[in-house]
């Protein structure tokens, strides 16, 4: 019997492409230009992933992927497509969670200021090393006096008493001054204007509400309705941080399993990449390395491999890279990066010869196999989606 497994998409020569579903917790990478199909691969693995009992959350930037939810149309493209490279394809509809952190077009999404963290917060708040301490006093300072910050204006009520009560708080946790207090009250004041005082208050959201199953045992997909969110692009790559770091602390060691308890997907990856502070990095890098062995796969969706650094970027096992377009020489150099990036395949894939020419629809990959090792890059043709491509 074989075992499941994530299939891609055909080699020239008729040869389907997959990933072992044991493996699809060691993480993957998707990356390519715009309009190069990063959607549709996207759409694909989720698509699998549900109809294997696999919840998947992901974000949903441009409304596309609420498409999951409806049945590809049985006589359109992907129908003929798919006829081209398959004889087994039939339109399907999976079932879906529509998720909001404005709560207007899902399910609303709440946390508190304390459960969030002075690391997560400083980030948010766009906050210098100075200024982060600062905001790291007030937590430790709510801690030992047992309270409890729920909203943006308990934190703010929070600071307002440390500098009332200045030299006190200087002289047992150290140097504090008002210009800093001051620069994250303008913090607050900007993350409210933005809309992000949203994701604090009640009730509490609990990360375990994504791991659902159908009552047909295909996996829920969660879907953030993401639109609005990327106007605050701070806001959104620090919220999904947040919940990752949530899904680290809650599950329990899981081990080697047939399939993963999860997988998450981030869109736009390099927003949470840009400007990060050392110590933030160093927490996204240990998230990764560490949340396999709770059960959950991460795969980041971007441009070009380059979007993510190399401490992250050397943890994802699965590298699908769709066309990288080489118009400059800086872009020519990326291509030649994110090339070298996969495992070489000699006298049938030329990677850095490839990237660039590929056609909408296909992609460089390099997966797992069954001995889960990295296999050769290969040239592929992706599958189409049993589901809408259009939002619903």
């Amino acid at each position: 019997m074989t075992a499941p497994a994530i299939t891609f998409g055909m080699t020239k020569d008729g040869r389907p492409i997959s990933l072992p579903l044991r493996l699809a917790n060691r993480h993957g990478l998707v990356t390519g230009a715009t309009g190069t199909g990063k959607s549709r691969t996207l759409q694909i693995i989720v698509e699998q992933l549900s109809a294997a009992g696999v919840p998947v959350f992901a974000a949903d930037i441009k409304g596309d992927l609420s498409g999951l939810g409806s049945p590809a149309m049985a006589n359109g493209p992907a129908a003929g497509r798919a006829g081209t490279l398959q004889g087994d394809w039939a339109p399907a509809a999976y079932p879906d969670a529509f998720w909001d952190l404005w709560g207007s077009c899902g399910l609303p999404v709440r946390t508190s200021v304390q459960d969030m963290g002075a690391l997560l917060l400083s980030s948010m708040l766009g906050l210098n090393e100075t200024q982060a301490g600062t905001l790291a006093i007030a937590f430790r300072i709510v801690d030992e006096q047992h309270d409890w910050m729920l909203s943006l204006d308990d934190l703010r009520w929070t600071l307002n008493e440390m500098l009332e009560d200045r030299e006190d708080v200087c002289r047992r946790y150290g140097n504090i001054t008002a210009a800093s207090i001051s620069a994250i009250q303008r913090g607050i004041l900007a993350l409210e204007a933005q809309g992000g005082d949203r994701l604090f208050g009640e009730p509490p959201f609990d990360i375990l509400d994504f791991m659902r199953t159908a009552p047909d045992g295909r996996g829920i997909i969660n879907l953030l309705h993401a639109d609005k969110l990327m106007e605050s692009p701070k806001t959104y790559a620090v919220f999904l941080l947040w919940l990752l770091t949530e899904l680290f602390r809650q599950l329990p060691e899981a081990g080697d399993l047939d399939k993963p308890k999860l997988c998450f997907f981030f869109d736009e990856a390099h927003l949470l990449f840009r400007d990060a502070p050392s110590a933030l990095l160093q927490q996204i890098e240990r998230l990764v390395r560490l949340v396999r062995s709770k059960g959950v796969g991460v795969y980041f969706v971007t441009q070009s491999p380059m979007d993510v650094p190399d401490v992250v970027l050397e943890q994802l096992g699965t590298r699908v890279l769709h066309g990288m377009r080489a118009h400059t020489q800086k872009s020519e150099r990326k291509v030649r990066a994110a090339a070298d990036t996969l495992r070489r395949n000699p006298g049938v894939v030329d990677a850095r010869i490839e990237l660039p020419a590929l056609a909408t629809g296909e992609a460089l990959i390099s997966v797992f196999g069954d001995d889960g090792a990295p296999a050769p890059v290969e040239r592929v043709a992706i599958l189409p989606p049993t589901s809408s491509m259009e939002p619903i």
